[in-house]
C-alpha cells in the first residue's frame, strides 16, 4: 500500500489560509458523559486516558485518535465508535 505524498510548506500555508485540510469529525463525548452521569475525570480513570486528552477530544480539537484510545473510551462508555464520533456534511 502506498502513501500519498506529504504536502510541502507552500501547501500547508495554503491549507491554513483557506481552511482546507480541516476535518469534519465531531465528537459527542459531552452528550455521552451527560447521558451516563459521568465526569471527564471519572471517564479518564475508567478508560486509562488523561483528562487533558479527553478534553481535547471533547472540544473537537483532536487531529487524530489511536484505535487503542478509541477502544478504551468506547469500553468505558459501553458505546460504539459511531456513537462517539460523526462526520458532518461538507458545505455546498
Amino acid at each position: 500500500m502506498s502513501r500519498a505524498p506529504r504536502p510541502g510548506p507552500d501547501q500547508a500555508v495554503a491549507d491554513a489560509e483557506t481552511g482546507a485540510g480541516e476535518h469534519r469529525v465531531v465528537c459527542h463525548l459531552d452528550t455521552l458523559l451527560a447521558a451516563r452521569g459521568l465526569t471527564l475525570t471519572e471517564l479518564a480513570q475508567r478508560a486509562g486516558v488523561t483528562v487533558v486528552n479527553l478534553s481535547v477530544l471533547k472540544n473537537d480539537r483532536a487531529r487524530a485518535i489511536r484505535f487503542s484510545t478509541l477502544t478504551a473510551i468506547c469500553d468505558a462508555l459501553d458505546c460504539q465508535p459511531g456513537d462517539l464520533l460523526s462526520v458532518t456534511r461538507s458545505a455546498p
